[in-house]
């Protein structure tokens, strides 16, 4: 005989059945139902009012909470998310907290759950990540000590015209620089380009790129005519290993953001791009609050250089002794009657050469050791050929790529 199943609504009927039969007192009835009169008078003025429904359980849940969010700061939180789609909760909070600082705004756990129920959050996929490596951004403490500079990826307007971003980034404030929209990657553009913000902002002690072109060249120690000019303004280049663009992650970390705002749909015309990014920086340096910087924005922290960009820019210095000689536009110079291959990064330039032994002569470029010169083939060596005759010190004082874990001005 299986066992019979009851519950609680079951017996609040069953009594009130039994009170309606008039054959007990209440008192009786409550002592055989195991409850005190107070709960069955109860039960019986909720069936009076409400029927077979007034004996089901109740939510206990509070009427009214003295912590909820009142629905004019959950309008405004909707309107800030309104207004910048891509921000998160965090994001959101410190920039009503900047706003409307005496206003009692909720956490930013609260603001994520506003936005879910109004369904205006995506989840994320879940990806599978590599554990990071060390990055080299130890000794960017102060403005201007590195700045970052790279094209963004290009695409193409609503009228078909090729859009190559350039952007510049000061590494320790992420202070966006510049974000100029151009058609062309040549060297004229981009000098023109970067000469305009050293004049707006100063000058930095180095500027990290990858190793593309304009930034980078495949000749002696991977300068380009670009670098090269860095060089004589007195910045160190700074170039990233290949292949990992997470040396430079808070650069790539704000082309994501810029990609988000101003290239998804493009402008119709390179005209209206720009006046996109123009808009996007002065909301990335202004409004919006960096996770990284403590939620404070990056017009918060930055400052121009004190290091001007000079008029005009001559010849570095050379101490005596040294062996003097201008590359020709086609990037050779003369030793003893005969051409010597340089580089056509180094055009027009001033070299110098300094004896190493009776046939090696180290080829400097102001400060910067570049390479070795055989005045018996001449011929500049490799860096193969270098470590073969004991010069390796050479080749690596003339890189400026930033290896994993270590600092790019060798500290």
């Amino acid at each position: 005989m299986p066992w019979t199943e009851t519950c609680p609504v079951d017996q609040r009927m069953r009594f009130v059945l039994e009170y309606c039969r008039g054959e007990e007192s209440m008192a009786a009835l409550c002592r055989g139902f195991g409850i005190s009169r107070r709960v069955g008078y109860k039960w019986l003025a909720r069936y009076r009012l409400e029927g077979v429904e007034g004996l089901k359980d109740r939510s206990r849940a509070p009427a009214m909470h003295p912590n909820a969010v009142q629905p004019e700061i959950e309008q405004a939180v909707l309107g800030a998310r309104r207004s910048h789609p891509t921000w998160g909760p965090k994001k959101l909070l410190a920039w009503l907290e900047r706003r409307q600082p005496f206003r009692p705004w909720p956490a930013a756990s609260t603001i994520g759950e506003i936005l879910r129920r109004h369904g205006l959050t995506v989840p994320r996929k879940r990806r599978r990540r590599t554990p990071p490596q060390t990055e080299p951004f130890r000794n960017c403490d102060r403005p201007n000590r590195v700045w970052c500079i790279d094209f963004k990826g290009w695409f193409r307007t609503g009228d078909g015209t090729r859009c190559d971003p350039l952007t510049i980034t000061d590494a320790h404030s992420r202070y966006l620089l510049r974000c100029q929209a151009l058609t062309d990657m040549t060297f004229p553009t981009v000098r023109g380009l970067v000469e305009a913000t050293f004049r707006q902002y100063g000058l930095p002690e180095a500027i990290r790129s990858d190793n593309g072109s304009p930034f980078a060249s495949r000749g002696i120690g991977g300068f380009s005519r670009l670098s090269i000019w860095w060089l004589k303004l007195g910045i160190a280049p700074e170039r990233i290993e290949p292949g990992q663009p997470q040396q430079n992650g808070r650069h790539e970390r704000m082309h994501l953001t810029l990609k988000q705002e101003t290239a998804t749909p493009p402008a119709r015309t390179i005209r209206g791009q720009q006046r996109k990014f123009d808009r996007f920086r002065g909301e990335f340096n202004d409004d919006r609050p960096h996770e990284a910087l403590a939620m404070r924005t990056p017009s918060s922290l930055y400052e121009a250089s004190w290091r001007r960009c000079p008029a005009r820019v001559g010849d570095p210095e050379y101490a005596e002794g040294l062996e003097l000689r201008r590359v020709k536009p086609n990037g050779v110079f003369n030793w003893k009657n005969r051409r010597v291959f340089l580089g056509e990064a180094f055009g027009r330039e001033l070299i110098g050469l300094e004896r190493l032994d009776d046939r090696h002569w180290r080829v400097r470029f102001g400060a910067m050791p570049l390479a070795v010169f055989d005045e018996v083939t001449y011929r500049i060596l490799t860096p193969r050929q270098c470590r073969r005759v004991g010069f390796e010190a050479i080749v690596r004082a003339s890189s400026f790529r930033c290896a994993p874990g270590t600092r790019p001005d060798g500290e």
